[in-house]
């Protein structure tokens, strides 16, 4: 079992959850995940792992309450266990051969770019980032990202806080007036194919982060896998990271919403349980 050591609400939705997991800190690097189940007969899902911590042998998680899974995960307090917690898993973030980056998040994705904006600031190189929310009370870790970055645009849809706007306006900026090694995006597929095609214009390595479906985190169920120049990779071992500008986003997009129906029914179903329950 694997205790929860913290948990502190960041949104509404969004939950920041430190567990401890000795083992899994002594390997832990940037850009891996975790998978977990929370129930005997539960799911496992994927969790990119935000912070690590190995003297206190920790994990640090930042999820969003989206499905069945979350919602049960997010009904746990301090001092609860979680069944499962295995990793790190996936390739970790390649940073030794950059020297200035632009990292780029949305919504919760902003949970997987934060420790390699942290990693990159660590290793002393340039780093600058943009990163976006539908809304004020949706922007957390905001920040962090500017306490780690040289340079640090945050967005809203709609201008509740920061800059009005997409972050693919300061993307836009930021790549018309600087320099950039590699650019990182992690968010919303339909925010990594915005940014991809305009990075691609600009000829700048573009890495991005997936999260398909994936049920075991080592390749065997095939779940995870996607198209990258036209050849099938599987996220959970060839990835999460790929080359943004050969996935085949809308092929990866069709596949996420494949299981939609389904998974709004089950947690349609958890939530009336758990009210029935409160009662």
């Amino acid at each position: 079992m694997y205790t929860i050591l913290e948990k502190k609400r960041l949104t509404e939705s969004v939950t920041w959850m430190t567990i401890l997991a000795p083992e899994i800190t002594r390997h832990a690097m940037p850009g891996q995940f975790v998978m977990l189940r929370v129930e005997k007969d539960g799911e496992r899902i994927p969790m990119t792992i935000a912070a690590s911590n190995q003297d206190q042998g920790t994990i640090t998680i930042i999820f969003q309450v989206v499905g069945t899974t979350t919602r049960l995960l997010n009904e746990l307090n301090i001092g609860d266990e979680v069944i499962d917690f295995v990793g790190p898993l996936g390739k970790r973030t390649e940073i030794n051969h950059l020297n200035k980056v632009l990292v780029v998040g949305g919504g919760v994705g902003c949970a997987i770019a934060y420790p390699i904006v942290k990693a990159l600031h660590d290793q002393h190189k340039i780093v600058d980032s943009v990163i976006g929310f539908k809304t004020k009370d949706a922007v957390f870790i905001d920040d962090l990202f500017e306490k780690y970055s040289n340079q640090s645009l945050l967005y809203t849809n709609d201008g509740t806080k920061g800059l009005k706007g997409f972050v693919t306006e300061g993307v836009k900026k930021l790549i018309n007036d600087d320099i950039y090694d590699e650019v990182i995006v992690i968010g919303p597929l339909l925010m990594m194919k915005a940014v991809s095609e305009l990075t691609k214009e600009k000829h700048i390595k573009t890495i991005v982060s997936l999260n398909p479906i994936m049920i075991d985190g080592t390749g065997m169920c095939g779940g995870c896998r996607v198209l990258v120049n036209d050849e099938v990779k599987f996220a959970c071992v060839d990835g999460p990271e790929f080359d943004g500008h050969l996935v085949h986003f809308d092929e990866l997009i069709r596949r996420n919403l494949m299981y939609h129906e389904h998974e709004r029914k089950t947690y349609d179903a958890l939530c009336k349980l758990l009210e029935e329950k409160e009662r």
